[in-house]
């Protein structure tokens, strides 16, 4: 078997332990056929492509997702350890976090409902449509080509109506994250929907996130004065972020790494307390302003590790972009809100399976490519100098193909069954 081949069904078998052994068979056959789909990701249209002499019936796979007897928290957990064991490193672990919907218009689809649309609603307009909103945790990746930093998704969580909120959501997947990794620390990063989470004392946890620009600010609460009564939680109260700023003199230059490119920014920082989301400690705040002008003073940052550098919480804040790119990709890459199930867990865990998938391609990429990857240049982007995730999963595909078709996978080497299958997913691709 080709090694490539072998480390991705090493990787899938990672998970083995999140599934019975029957249950795990359909899994493996489902995720590798999932990769291999060119069109429409349906479970149907996976099984086409599937090997006509192992793969089931198609509604094993179907109540596979649907009500099988398999942990989809187990199975994040595996991913999750393996991806912060071989590509995280030493150090804090940095986490995105954000939510993100997931169109499923039928009004029987469990789990969906009517929400707020962030790709096409603006300012001016508010666009709702129906479907499951998904709160997602990924774990920074830094790729030894360089470039942008990677977000593999490690765990989900399905905001219902009347439900858990989203930042409680978030809580549960970071009390689960460090019972996965008790040895490890965390950086979690987050939009200013989530700043609520830096008074909640997350367990080996600091916070990253933003600033409302009128936010109510104070000073750290004074000394104790010996006289009777409660002691004052809270100090003076302070200017907005934003009038702060536009008072600001002491302002440093930093170089910084912006998603992978290296740009200047001016910096300053203080520290404050933000008594209605963390009311027992003090804040850093971290103001950015572009040295060439044309940018307003709208980015206002904040962390509760004040021994972080204005610089590192700026450049861990910029990386959060990768996880939108996630969501780009798992929907048009990955087809994640294709697959048609809408009763019981059926919805909940297809959604979840597109985003373990793209975290283990990903995974199994970073392993077998090292720090000189192989993927297409095109002669319209001869530019071109880190994969994205489409060559990754191209790659995928090629291993997965050539050991389906290779004279050494068994005599006779082409069956006409195999041939099919191919000839068929080919054609559904063009």
């Amino acid at each position: 078997m080709n090694p490539r081949g072998s480390a991705w069904k090493a990787l899938l078998a990672c998970a083995g332990g999140a599934f019975t052994s029957p249950s795990f068979v359909l899994f493996a056959e489902l995720m590798s056929a999932w990769a291999l789909t060119p069109a429409r990701r349906s479970i149907v249209g996976m099984v086409v492509v599937m090997d006509p002499a192992s793969r089931a019936a198609h509604d094993a796979y179907h109540r596979l997702v649907r009500a099988g007897a398999w942990s989809l928290s187990a199975c994040f957990q595996a991913l999750g350890q393996v991806v912060v064991a071989r590509l995280v490193g030493t150090g804090r672990v940095v986490c995105y976090l954000d939510d993100t919907l997931f169109h499923r218009p039928g009004r029987k689809v469990e789990g969906a409902a009517s929400w707020r649309d962030a790709v096409r609603s603006t300012r001016a307009r508010v666009v709702y449509a129906r479907g499951l909103n998904l709160v997602v945790l990924g774990v920074r990746v830094r790729p030894p080509w360089g470039g942008m930093p990677l977000a593999l998704p490690i765990n989900i969580r399905l905001h219902r109506k009347h439900g858990p909120t989203m930042p409680e959501l978030a809580r549960e997947m970071m009390a689960e994250l460090a019972a996965w990794l008790p040895e490890a620390s965390f950086v979690l990063c987050a939009d200013g929907a989530y700043a609520t989470l830096a008074g909640d004392h997350l367990e080996r946890t600091v916070v990253v996130s933003r600033l409302r620009r009128d936010a109510a600010l104070y000073a750290a609460a004074p000394p104790r004065t010996g006289k009777r009564g409660r002691p004052r939680k809270k100090g003076a109260r302070l200017p907005t972020p934003a009038e702060l700023a536009q008072a600001a003199v002491d302002w440093i230059v930093e170089e910084l790494d912006w998603r992978g490119r290296r740009v200047t920014k001016r910096l300053w920082s203080t520290d404050v307390l933000w008594y209605r989301v963390c009311p027992e400690a003090l804040v850093r705040l971290v103001v950015v302003r572009d040295p060439a002008g044309p940018q307003p003073d709208d980015f206002f940052f904040f962390t509760t590790d004040r021994s972080l550098s204005p610089a590192a919480v700026v450049e861990i804040y910029a990386g959060r972009w990768a996880i939108e790119c996630v969501f780009r990709d798992v929907k048009q890459g990955v087809g994640g809100q294709e697959p048609q199930s809408w009763k019981h867990q059926g919805p909940e865990r297809a959604a979840a399976l597109s985003f373990w998938l793209y975290g283990a391609i990903w995974a199994w990429y970073l392993g077998v490519s090292g720090e000189r990857p192989r993927f297409a240049i095109q002669p319209w982007y001869p530019a071109k100098a880190t994969p994205s995730f489409a060559d990754a999963l191209a790659e995928l595909r090629r291993t997965l193909w050539r050991e389906r078709i290779s004279p050494a996978s068994g005599a006779p080497a082409l069956t006409p069954e195999t041939v099919e299958v191919l000839v068929q997913a080919l054609a559904v691709a063009a």
